[in-house]
């Protein structure tokens, strides 16, 4: 058991510091491998970084998934504390799960960079920054997120990737919800490319059945339009996996899963390792997973976790941190890692010239345990939903800052009663099987709902008392009377909505520079609360699914 003072990490960030004499290389991806600027293949040797945020035990949420986060990279004194442990621990990469934009983050990423480590940055937020799995859907508040938080890490030079989405697809049932991720992809390649970032995209996947596994990760990496170019496709493929535990061996627990990948078009990589159901952590799997045998298809892996996390399964953790926020002490975990790290010598093979070009596939046909359409929804377009929200004869007004919780309740509550008059909601729904997407799908959330509260006002003959809903609808004196119903200002507000654009960043953004300030507190919303609203109330909305859904 080992421990540092406050005053010895100081020393490490200065050295840090002072030892970034050349800049950290790039990493690009040719064909199915990763490499440094100097030609060198390039192996992620990972930890998971980042703090577990409030969970709460409940039969909905069964992954013990925190609803709050603290982000790791905006409190430099703790990336101080720790820098001096990721390096004896020999890591190259650390991922990130959740970060704040609107947060400073140059301490921690530049002693990072300085010290030769790369991060793997999540883009998706707990909650309500996250796609939902069982209603999914890819809108303007989740696009204006994600290029948000690229913006804000943008300029430093070590982000390898960054992830559309953390185990949105779980199950057979659930596959449909591919077709928004992959939405996603695109949509943050573009905007990558717009920005000229060499970033990757990547998608991290829970492990599964490979009856829908294997046609995930070829979905992600399969070009939809069918120009071979890339543009739907992801570059990095992670997996959770925690199938070797204990002394086990290549054989029994990773061979099946090399198989299945054996002819994988982009890079992969283990995004999660580390069993503890047979406990102590050995981590020889960290050995395997860096040799000659795995080399062929994978780029290395993320060991879970640095700081304590809970989950279902037990207890994760390498380190515990003094209640001060001062002290580092570590466990056997650590030391195990550490030994296994400094074990692994991954070949350096193919060279960058012999790595070839990525061709992208057809993507898998639909089946019973794979649901996902190649027919993709549309980049989301903030102008346009904008323009319907002004033309709309009722708006959601609500009474409560905090109306996260009733958005849900008042969409199902509109579609039901719109659904018992002869009408629907199909405008806002989005159904990645059929690859039927309603014209209103892509908007936030509490746009939907002014839609769906002017469909029932207009169809109760413009009665005043029919936008109420409760007190959180307020007719729209300054709505065009040309507009009629809220469907001809959908059709007029979003009609050059419906296809594929580059995403720019939304006017007033502070993300490409942030904030001064830093915090280490748990964070529930960002700033702007608006922006954020609404991912976690589209399941809610998925209740009313006789009434509204898409066939």
């Amino acid at each position: 058991m080992r421990a540092t003072s406050r005053f010895a990490a100081a020393l490490a960030l200065a050295g840090a510091f002072l030892a970034g004499v050349d800049a950290i290389q790039g990493v690009t991806r040719n064909g199915r491998y990763l490499y440094t600027a100097d030609g060198n293949r390039f192996y992620i040797k990972g930890v998971a970084y980042q703090e577990q945020g409030a969970v709460v035990a409940d039969p909905s949420n069964p992954f013990l998934e925190p609803s709050t986060f603290i982000d790791p990279l905006s409190n430099g004194t703790a990336c101080a504390r720790d820098l001096p442990y990721l390096q004896q621990l020999g890591v190259n990469t650390i991922r990130a799960y959740s970060v704040n934009s609107s947060l400073n983050h140059d301490s921690c990423m530049q002693a990072f960079s300085n010290a030769g480590i790369y991060t793997i940055i999540d883009l998706s937020l707990p909650g309500n920054g996250s796609m939902d799995r069982d209603a999914p859907s890819w809108t303007t508040n989740l696009l204006d997120l994600y290029t948000g938080t690229i913006s804000a890490f943008s300029k430093y030079d070590n982000v390898l990737a960054y992830n559309v989405g953390n185990e949105v697809v779980i199950a057979a049932n659930g596959t449909a919800a591919a077709a928004f991720v992959k939405a996603a992809a695109r949509d943050v390649k573009a905007y990558l490319g717009s920005i000229k970032s060499s970033a990757l995209v990547g998608y991290a996947s829970i492990d599964g059945d490979s009856s829908w596994l294997a046609p995930l990760a070829n979905y992600l990496s399969c070009d939809a339009s069918g120009s071979n170019t890339g543009t739907t496709a992801i570059d990095l493929f992670g997996l959770n996996n925690y199938e070797w535990c204990g002394a086990s061996t290549f054989e029994a627990s990773y061979s099946n899963t090399e198989g299945e990948f054996a002819g994988y078009n982009v890079a992969a990589y283990f995004s999660e390792f580390g069993c503890i159901t047979s406990p102590p952590r050995l981590w020889t799997e960290a050995v395997a997973l860096l040799s000659s045998e795995m080399s062929p298809v994978w780029s290395g892996g993320v060991a879970f976790s640095y700081f304590p996390a809970a989950s279902v399964q037990g207890q994760f953790g390498m380190v515990t941190i003094s209640t001060d926020g001062s002290t580092v002490t570590t466990s056997s975990d650590f030391d195990n890692l550490k030994t296994q790290y400094g074990l692994a010598s991954p070949p350096n093979s193919p060279s960058q010239s012999s790595a070839g070009t990525t061709s992208y596939p057809s993507c898998p046909q639909a089946n019973s345990t794979w649901l996902a359409s190649t027919s993709l929804p549309a980049t989301p377009n903030l102008a346009a939903c904008e323009c319907l929200e002004n033309n709309l004869s009722c708006q959601f007004t609500p009474t409560t800052n905090n109306y996260t919780a009733i958005v849900g309740s008042l969409l199902d509550y509109g579609c039901s009663i719109i659904g018992q008059a002869g009408g629907s909601c199909n405008a806002i729904s989005a159904n990645g099987s059929t690859g039927q997407y309603g014209p209103v799908s892509e908007c936030d959330p509490t746009v939907m709902l002014s839609y769906v509260m002017s469909e029932y006002y207009i169809a109760n003959g413009a009665n005043a008392q029919a936008c109420s809903f409760g007190g959180n609808g307020t007719v729209n004196s300054k709505a065009p009377s040309s507009a009629g119903s809220a469907d001809t200002a959908a059709s007029s507000c979003l009609a050059s909505a419906t296809s594929t654009s580059v995403p720019t960043l939304p006017a007033g953004s502070t993300g490409s520079s942030g904030s001064s300030g830093s915090s280490s507190s748990a964070v529930s919303v960002l700033a702007d609360a608006r922006t954020l609203v609404g991912m976690g109330v589209i399941v809610a909305v998925g209740m009313a699914s006789g009434l509204w859904t898409l066939a």
